[in-house]
């Protein structure tokens, strides 16, 4: 994990207090502890408006499980820790400059989009659904229209205009007027191998 230090704007710091206070304001969230959450941005080569906005990482397999079997095999997510020591459930990633420079709205309701993927239980697993597609339900149409309405709640809540104004600039104009973005980047993490600790045999004494 490489904190970039620099003059200028800290995006994920900036995005991060956004999530936490939607994640304060709305109930359907508020079982997310945004310090288990890690913010991440990674650059893109273009801001054309297609492709991926954002994504989230879950750090643990279904229903939370800290390993998996898989081919006679047993394995496990790479583990990240914060610098107080929190170890993180999920890494959000946001992908720049492509999401700065949405309008406003598709912001919040991307923000909104990948919070709400985040289990219930937030035990480090996704938010499933019934049936095949379990990320977003039969009707991505549907899933869309509860971010929608979660994202009109939450401006209707009159959150302090100074932790997301920020994101009525585009990179840009974020660019022009602090300085350069930057913010946390983490590698995407890796599938590990299951190291199986060998037993120690005791010496008894005859």
């Amino acid at each position: 994990m490489n904190r970039i230090v620099a003059a200028g704007f800290d995006f994920t710091a900036a995005v991060k207090t956004v999530c936490e206070d939607i994640c304060f304001r709305i109930p359907e969230l508020t079982h997310i502890d945004m310090d288990r959450v890690a913010v991440s941005f990674s650059q893109t080569r273009h801001s054309r408006n297609y492709g991926v906005f954002a994504s989230l990482t879950p750090l643990r397999f279904l229903d939370g499980r800290a390993s998996m079997e898989h081919r006679g095999k047993r394995w496990a997510i790479q583990r990240f820790r914060s610098l107080d020591g929190f170890e993180y459930y999920y890494i959000l990633y946001f992908y720049l400059p492509r999401f700065l420079d949405m309008k406003l709205s598709d912001k919040l309701e991307t923000i909104i989009h990948e919070l709400y993927h985040i289990s219930p239980a937030f035990n480090g697993d996704i938010r499933r659904f019934q049936g095949r597609c379990y990320a977003h339900g039969n009707s991505q149409k549907e899933y869309d229209e509860v971010v929608h309405r979660l994202r009109k709640r939450w401006m209707s809540l009159n959150p302090p205009p100074e932790i997301w104004e920020f994101l009525r600039f585009n990179h840009q104009e974020l660019s022009e007027k602090f300085g350069t973005v930057y913010g946390t980047k983490i590698p995407p993490p890796k599938i590990l191998p299951v190291v199986e600790k060998s037993k120690r045999k005791t010496n008894r004494k005859p």
